[in-house]
């Protein structure tokens, strides 16, 4: 399907040659007056100069613009990276009439590099005229690094009485645990909705979707997630109501499908992996044994040749650090195979049997702890030759 519009929300994309040139690189997203916003970003504490300068403008004033560019994260680079990152607000605050503290940041590319600002600069007035209701698809394109494909979602609903669009964009293939969302995500929605309710909107979708992904159990220095809400479509959310909830689903669905995306785009990905873990004491500790069989390379391997090593993922359940395991207690399933079952190989289990599913290309690790109620889902890849040469010609 393609990107709907949202109303208030125009985006603009040119090539500016920060890193190739004749590839877009340069985006400039307009929010109409009155937009309110929520973000979250990286955790981790080598964060890029744009994230600093993107949580320090959205603390002073609702965003009018965000002006994105690929081919430098702008990280790793001191105080003349936060110099620059300014600079770039200023620079587009002056050609937009709005104050330099509505322009927020963002940047995706190689670490530890000067970023190119009089091309970012001189690319501006290009994409101020280029912006437009539909620009969402050259947007995602114009955000892609190492990414094979755009990724966009979007969904419509009548809330309110009124047709309420929400529509996001992402990028991101590699260096993906995001811990707050993925390397670069904008979703707009025409609702009007608080900031007291965007905010935790936001944190809530993210959990289920952005953070709920691994590629490498990487996180990035530039990871951002923007949610931005308009009002442009008559529909007012005023408390946590039906209509509150309509709209947190739509939002929910369109950064998980934008997640999803992601993984289904990882580096070199041949599967799409579910891991799902029940049975735990609580969301953490599945969480824990969720990321241990995704971040195990034994594993990955095992799944990008279609074996069906299923000692690996006993392995895997067995030293993620949870005490006291009844390892009778516990099930491991491959779909709907039980391949482990009262603290070894399940009766009836036959390789051949787990050579067929290991052959699928979305296939589910289900794990059942069989120690209480809690739950956790998480999604990622295999890992392939392609992982390995994408990255070691990187920068190349």
């Amino acid at each position: 399907m393609e990107p709907l519009s949202v109303a208030g929300i125009r985006l603009g994309t040119v090539c500016a040659g920060i890193k190739y040139p004749d590839r877009r690189d340069l985006v400039v997203i307009e929010a109409a007056a009155g937009t309110q916003a929520a973000a979250v970003f990286t955790q981790n504490a080598f964060c890029a100069a744009p994230v600093t300068v993107a949580r320090a403008h959205l603390a002073a004033a609702p965003p009018r613009y965000l002006v994105i560019n690929t081919g430098n994260a702008n990280a790793g680079t001191g105080r003349q990276g936060l110099s620059d990152a300014e600079a770039s607000c200023r620079a587009l605050a002056e050609q937009a009439g709005c104050p330099m503290e509505q322009v927020l940041p963002f940047s995706t590319g190689v670490i530890g590099e000067p970023l190119p600002l009089a091309r970012l600069i001189a690319g501006l007035p290009a994409a101020l005229a280029a912006l437009r209701p539909e620009g969402w698809e050259d947007a995602a394109r114009g955000i892609m690094t190492t990414d094979t494909r755009p990724k966009w979602s979007t969904r419509r609903a009548i809330i309110e009485g009124k047709p309420v669009t929400v529509t996001g964009i992402a990028k991101g293939a590699g260096m993906i645990r995001p811990d707050m969302a993925t390397m670069l995500a904008f979703v707009a929605t025409d609702a009007a909705v608080p900031e007291s309710l965007l905010k935790p909107m936001l944190a809530a979708a993210v959990a289920v979707s952005f953070n709920a992904v691994t590629v490498d159990g990487d996180t990035s220095t530039n990871d951002a997630c923007v949610l931005l809400a308009t009002g442009q479509a008559g529909a007012a959310i005023a408390g946590r109501d039906e209509s509150h909830d309509r709209l947190a689903t739509l939002v929910r669905e369109v950064c998980t499908e934008l997640a999803q995306a992601i993984i289904r785009d990882g580096e070199g990905a041949t599967k799409f992996i579910t891991v799902a873990v029940e049975g735990g004491q609580d969301e953490a500790e599945c969480r824990q044994v969720a990321y241990t069989i995704a971040h195990s390379p034994l594993i990955k391997t095992a799944f990008f040749a279609s074996d069906p090593n299923w000692g690996r993922i006993l392995a895997a359940v067995g030293r993620a650090g949870l005490r006291d395991l009844n390892l009778e207690r516990i099930a491991i399933h491959l779909d709907e195979l039980c391949i482990v079952r009262d603290g070894g190989r399940a009766p009836g289990y036959t390789e051949a049997q787990g050579q067929q599913i290991m052959k699928r290309p979305e296939i589910a690790i289900r794990i059942d702890l069989g120690r209480g109620g809690s739950t956790a889902r998480i999604w990622t890849t295999d890992l392939s030759f392609d992982y390995v040469r994408i990255n070691a010609e990187y920068r190349t």
